[in-house]
């Protein structure tokens, strides 16, 4: 895929260590002191959930400025069916290039081929000021629900884009985060220390 001086392409392995580093730029104090995403990606390529079909680089005249993956799991229906769906992330852009299109053109990128590989839906915790604008709306509109979330809690985070119309048609049940994604808080820090040292800080609107 190319638009004048854009890329979307697969990850090569030769630069997953770039790609993590561009991952740990984006996130860097964005969501709590100092972030885990870039170790995240790095467990992941290893998880047998990993989709390697659907993990995409962005480039902008040969640079490395945005990536997208995706990550197989099920929904827990309340028929006693496991419903086999997508997540996806992390996903970033350079955080100099933010809020100028290119995550969007990332994002509908990605989602594009994973429907031409016919999977049926993906799950996701983002913000559906930006996911929305791609066609996602939030999961309790489909009956899916959060696994271990309390009931009435605030579920706006948790967000389903149907990639086959009316694959989630007659279910209910609970989305199951691959368990790839929980990583512990030492080990973000042995692989962090691995890499340049940046300044930890806690900033007004972080998550965590």
């Amino acid at each position: 895929m190319n638009r004048n001086d854009i890329t979307i392409r697969l990850e090569k392995k030769a630069e997953y260590r770039e790609v993590e580093n561009l991952i740990r730029e984006s996130f860097w104090n964005v969501y709590r002191p100092g972030c885990s995403e870039h170790y995240v990606i790095h467990v992941l390529r290893d998880d047998p959930a990993f989709v390697k079909e659907l993990d995409f680089v962005m480039e902008q005249n040969g640079k490395l400025i945005g990536q997208n993956m995706f990550m197989r799991t099920v929904i827990n229906s309340d028929d006693g069916r496991d419903i086999d769906v997508l997540t996806m992330g992390p996903i970033c852009i350079t955080p100099d290039l933010k809020r100028k299109g290119y995550g969007k053109l990332l994002l509908d990128y990605s989602l594009d081929r994973a429907k031409e590989m016919g999977f049926g839906a993906v799950l996701f915790e983002g913000n559906i000021g930006f996911y929305g604008k791609s066609g996602f709306d939030f999961a309790r509109n489909f009956g899916i629900r959060y696994h271990d979330l309390p009931e009435g809690a605030d579920d706006s985070f948790f967000l389903c884009k149907e990639l086959t119309p009316g694959y989630l048609n007659g279910i209910t049940g609970v989305y199951q985060t691959p368990e790839g994604y929980y990583v512990e808080d030492t080990e973000v820090e042995r692989f962090d220390s691995t890499f340049p040292v940046k300044q930890k800080l806690k900033l007004p609107g972080q998550i965590f």
